[in-house]
This record gives structure tokens, C-alpha cells and sequence, in this order.
């Protein structure tokens, strides 16, 4: 499916501070374009977390605002956020006895109303889909809590396909996984982007995973943008010891960048 781009969402001087003295997020700006998968970095404490949650509504900036096309999106209900924007956070719990299926249902919850208590045909069609796209279906009557990690961060994102929007984030998906689960996870978002158009704004640690699967880099420090743009064209020794704090060489082999860390 061919992307545009189009500017989906846009922080604009963007300020927060959890105690009202020291700002985390400094009068940043931030432009989200369509069908780009946007990967956001940095050391430990340089804001990109707080920015993740500014930019899905869980905080509001003490100054300035966070455009969804032409509207703030701190005058949206969550129910018509969720209906263009679905994230999928670092930690994610469910009960015991709840099936892969189930959980994956209530990706549709932004689309009921008040006196639904299941969805229409429509809903079931988008449900499959979601479970189909993720490599799910075979197993859709199992218990979330019975998969293996990989497994169940799928089946968190196949929830969030379920709601059927532009806009996918997702905070650090590959943490806690092997790296079998964290290789099938990475190609999965690149899957969904690439087939299905859907824009994707990551949180993620690993470097080279950023150059392998990302389109846009945001590097940040102290709480603005020190770095942006293609990955293999922005990251070097010299950026990284910026953002790090830390020297480390990047090579390229057979036309691929990597960044060694040992």
C-alpha cells in the first residue's frame, strides 16, 4: 500500500515537568508523517518515555499542544482518540482466565455504545483480521497467560489493530523478549506498516534495530531533539556519544550500518 506524506500528527513547543520546576520535555517539536515508521531514542531520562505519554493523551503538556491533523488532541474524548490512535504500552497485564480472542475483542470497545454488550459482523471480521495479521488465529481459545512472551505481546498488538486506526504506538515492544521474539516483533511492525499503510511511533533501546526497521530517527536529550532523520544517514559515533554519553564505532558491511557494542 503506498503512503503519503502527509503530516498525521505534530507536537508543537511542546514544555512538562512532573513537579512544575524542572521540565522534562523543553519546547519540543515534533512532526509525525504518514506511513513512516518514527523511532524515538535516548539515554535513560531524556524524555522520550514522557514524550511517548504526551503524545497518547496519559499526560498534558504544562505548554504547548499536540496536533492530530488540524485538532488538539487534549479536546478529543478518548473514546474518538482511540478511534484514530492505539497504543500499545511497555506493560501490559490481563487475567488469567481471559482468551487470546477475548483480549483482542476489546480492541473494538471504542465503537460500541453504551448499551452493546458485543460487537456487530463487522467488528467479528475486524477481530479475525487482527488475529489473522498477527499469526494468531490457531490459537485465538488459548489463555493469554499460558503464551510465551512473544506471543503475548502479539496478541497486544493484534488488540490494537483491532481498533482499526492510522496510528500505532508502541513503547519499547522488544523488551523482556529473546531475540527470536524481538527479531519476529520488529518484522511484524514493519509488516504492518508496509502492507497496511499504518504509521508507527516506537520507543526502542536497540540501535540497530532502530537503522534496520525505523524510517525516521528522533534522538533526544534533556528533553529536546538533538538528532532527526534517516536512521543509517543520522546515526554515527558522533551522534551516539551525544545521546550516550559513550563512543562507539559504526561500521557498515555489505552496504549495512551496525553500531558494535561490546
Amino acid at each position: 500500500m503506498a503512503c503519503s506524506e502527509e503530516l498525521l500528527m505534530k507536537a508543537d513547543d511542546l514544555t512538562f515537568s512532573y513537579d512544575g520546576q524542572n521540565n522534562i520535555i523543553q519546547e519540543l517539536k515534533l512532526s509525525v508523517k504518514q506511513g513512516k515508521i518514527t523511532v524515538l531514542m535516548g539515554a535513560n531520562g531524556c524524555g522520550k518515555s514522557t514524550l511517548f505519554q504526551l503524545m497518547t493523551k496519559n499526560l498534558i503538556p504544562d505548554q504547548g499542544r499536540i496536533l492530530l491533523g488540524e485538532r488538539d488532541i487534549e479536546d478529543m474524548k478518548r473514546k474518538e482518540f482511540a478511534k484514530h490512535v492505539a497504543i500499545v504500552h511497555q506493560n501490559n497485564r490481563a487475567p488469567a482466565d481471559l482468551t487470546v480472542s477475548k483480549l483482542v475483542s476489546y480492541g473494538r470497545t471504542p465503537y460500541l455504545n453504551a448499551f452493546q454488550t458485543a460487537g456487530t459482523r463487522e467488528d467479528e471480521d475486524i477481530i479475525k483480521w487482527a488475529l489473522e495479521v498477527t499469526d494468531l488465529w490457531s490459537i485465538k481459545d488459548q489463555c493469554v497467560s499460558r503464551l510465551s512472551g512473544g506471543q503475548r505481546q502479539r496478541v497486544w498488538i493484534a488488540m490494537a489493530l483491532a481498533q482499526k486506526t492510522k496510528i500505532l504506538f508502541l513503547d519499547e515492544p522488544t523488551t523482556y523478549l529473546d531475540i527470536r521474539y524481538q527479531i519476529e516483533i520488529m518484522k511484524l511492525v514493519q509488516k504492518l506498516n508496509k502492507d497496511y499503510g499504518i504509521t508507527v511511533i516506537m520507543v526502542l533501546h536497540d540501535i540497530n534495530q532502530a537503522m534496520e526497521y525505523g524510517d525516521i530517527f528522533v534522538g533526544m536529550k534533556h528533553g529536546r531533539i538533538v538528532a532527526e532523520g534517516a536512521p543509517k544517514e543520522v546515526i554515527d559515533s558522533e551522534i551516539l556519544l551525544r545521546l550516550y554519553g559513550i563512543r562507539l564505532p559504526v561500521v557498515e558491511v555489505e552496504h549495512q550500518k551496525f553500531v558494535l557494542t561490546v
